[in-house]
């Protein structure tokens, strides 16, 4: 015999609407914890209910059903049955650049849960058919690049009343960790002409935002592996890489003249204001990055004669309590500080480094 709860689960596929919503509105709780295991009953048939009445025109019904199952995603076989369906992974981008959509924030965490799994570059293959007011929006039918559309035009709602988009930093943080996204990520697009990791740049900065501030600087990151790459994101003055970098780990601090205007331009003479990232997670990561430029000697020289060096230490000095910090900073002076003079030009100096598997692998839950 079921339990009350399984019976609850039960009642998720009932032809009355009615009993639908009860069992809606007493499952939401039961979707995270130790209750979770519920969903799991008659061979997890509730994820098949839940996908069908995500897909419902009900505002409460869908947002009650993305939300059981964005916190499903904690259990892999859950994101299994949801990623590895095409046909409702294509729904759901479709839904999120829908621009009156009033469950596009809570979409775009489910999204971000399953950039888990490895099926999720099945987005890139994705074409939409676009409304005449999205065709305004969007001038691009693939999948991803309306996701960075959305991303990069709606932060300030003005695309969809709605939504921020902000979780879809997560999303691409995620995604940049397989090679096809990456390689999204530094290669320039047809339909407008721009290396997409350019349009992300901006929000490392963006203190009123964590979610996208953490989400671009592992994209950043992740987009770094590829070191055949790394010439053309620092020299390409449209990408122009380095300064987005270096800004977030910049402080007030005074740096000598000699080093000051070795700087980028965007780091030269800085307020007496300027506020460095508060995340001490997030220096790490932008430090990861360049470490990862450190790569090959030519970055190297590069990043010498960018006084990069100065600004190490200077965040060295800052944060010399904290480890982790400390450690990279180390590493970066003896990879910058070091004596190449007898070393071949075309050596490729190996860096003990990951994809970025801290923030942007944790599964958003919803409260």
């Amino acid at each position: 015999m079921p339990t009350q709860l399984e019976e609850l689960v039960e009642f998720l596929h009932s032809p009355q609407p009615a009993v639908v919503s009860i069992a809606l509105d007493n499952l939401v709780g039961y979707s995270q914890g130790s209750h979770q295991s519920v969903f799991a009953y008659n061979n997890y048939e509730s994820v098949t209910d839940l996908k069908k009445l995500a897909q419902e025109s009900g505002k409460v019904t869908v947002s009650q059903s993305v939300t059981i199952l964005a916190n499903l995603c904690t259990d892999t076989k859950v994101r299994d049955l949801i990623v590895e369906d095409a046909d409702f992974l294509k729904f759901l981008v479709g839904s999120i650049i829908r621009l009156t959509n009033m469950s596009t924030d809570l979409m775009c965490i489910l999204l971000t849960n399953l950039a888990k799994n490895d099926h999720i570059t099945k987005v890139f293959d994705f074409d939409l058919e676009h409304t005449p007011e999205q065709a305004k929006v969007f001038k691009s039918t693939k999948a991803m690049d309306c996701l960075m559309d959305c991303f990069v035009k709606g932060f300030d709602r003005t695309l969809n009343r709605y939504a921020s988009f902000d979780y879809l930093a997560y999303f691409f943080a995620d995604i940049s960790r397989f090679t096809r996204g990456r390689e999204y990520f530094i290669t320039e697009q047809s339909y407008d002409e721009v290396v997409p990791i350019s349009k992300l740049l901006v929000f490392t900065e963006k203190y009123d935002s964590k979610i996208r501030r953490e989400g671009v600087a592992s994209t950043i990151k992740n987009s770094l592996f590829d070191a055949s790459k790394h010439a053309e994101l620092v020299n390409n003055a449209k990408i122009n890489l380095l300064p987005y970098i270096l800004l977030p780990i910049a402080g007030p601090e005074e740096i000598d003249e000699d080093d000051m205007f070795d700087l980028p331009e965007e780091l030269q003479l800085l307020p007496s204001d300027k506020k460095r990232e508060p995340l001490k997670g997030l220096i790490c990561i932008h430090l990861e990055s360049l470490l990862l430029l450190c790569t090959t000697r030519e970055m190297r020289e590069y990043l010498r004669g960018k006084a990069t060096y100065a600004l190490v230490r200077e965040v060295h000095k800052v944060h010399m309590e904290d480890d982790n910090i400390v450690d990279l900073c180390d590493r970066l002076v003896q990879m910058l500080m070091r004596d190449e003079a007898n070393e071949d030009e075309q050596k490729v100096e190996e860096v003990d480094m990951e994809e970025d598997d801290s923030d942007d692998d944790a599964i958003v839950e919803v409260l």
